[in-house]
């Protein structure tokens, strides 16, 4: 995609990060959009459609983890591509960002080159996405339409975060398949973008209380399986 395609909104209560961070981001040729707080965040994603946000965790009315949260639960941005931009590197922080939704995690300080480089290396994914070929799974009463972004089970839509759909998608390409840990990683998350174990454990966790618990299995040591 042409960079000139291309919106981001940027989302902090700090003036200074924002005119940094988008300074940087416009030069490159990016569409940026901005918001001081999550209320403001949530509108401006419902209006532009956004296809990458970088989002603060600590701000005022409403923080970065619950504007994830409601981000997510809007079908029209369930492609975008959400990261955690913010100082607070506690591991709960980054275990409730994922819950929520989001598909990384960048700590501040963190020099205006290397963000940019991990700008376009999410938005890579985008075009990745772009180019798969339309593919329907269906298992039991489970259906999967990849090209669609589409859940059924029973005859009932869900609606999943896209790391959720990505990681449910790979391990039904293959029933029954141990998926190794490394792999899932390296599929769903990326191999230049780097996520604790615990990540892939959190996502399993949301998919067994969606899915059911006994579709998935835990090969301890080892990986994943999804057996129907």
């Amino acid at each position: 995609m042409n960079p000139k395609d291309i919106k981001i909104l940027l989302v902090d209560d700090e003036p200074d990060i924002l005119e940094i961070v988008g300074f940087n981001l416009s030069n490159e040729g990016y569409q940026v959009l901005k918001a001081e707080n999550g209320l403001e965040a949530i509108k401006k994603a419902k209006k532009h459609k956004p296809h990458l946000i970088i989002l603060d965790v600590m701000m005022p009315e409403m923080d970065g983890v619950e504007t994830c949260e409601n981000i997510r639960k809007i079908p029209d941005l369930n492609n975008t591509i959400i990261t955690f931009l913010t100082a607070r590197s506690e591991d709960y922080s980054q275990v409730a960002g994922f819950e929520a939704g989001a598909d990384d995690y960048i700590a501040k300080p963190i020099k205006p080159k290397v963000l940019v480089s991990k700008v376009k290396s999410l938005l890579r994914r985008l075009s990745t996405k772009a180019t798969q070929a339309t593919e329907i799974v269906k298992i039991g009463g489970l259906i999967i339409n990849r090209d669609e972004y589409k859940i059924t089970l029973n005859n009932k839509e869900l609606i999943l975060p896209r790391k959720e759909f990505e990681l449910l998608a790979l391990l039904t390409t293959q029933p029954g398949k141990v998926f190794k840990r490394e792999d899932i990683l390296d599929k769903v998350w990326g191999s230049e973008v780097v996520v604790g174990g615990r990540t892939i454990d959190v996502h399993i966790r949301k998919l067994r209380e969606k899915i059911g618990d006994s579709s998935f299995k835990t090969v301890k040591g080892v990986g994943y399986k999804f057996s129907g």
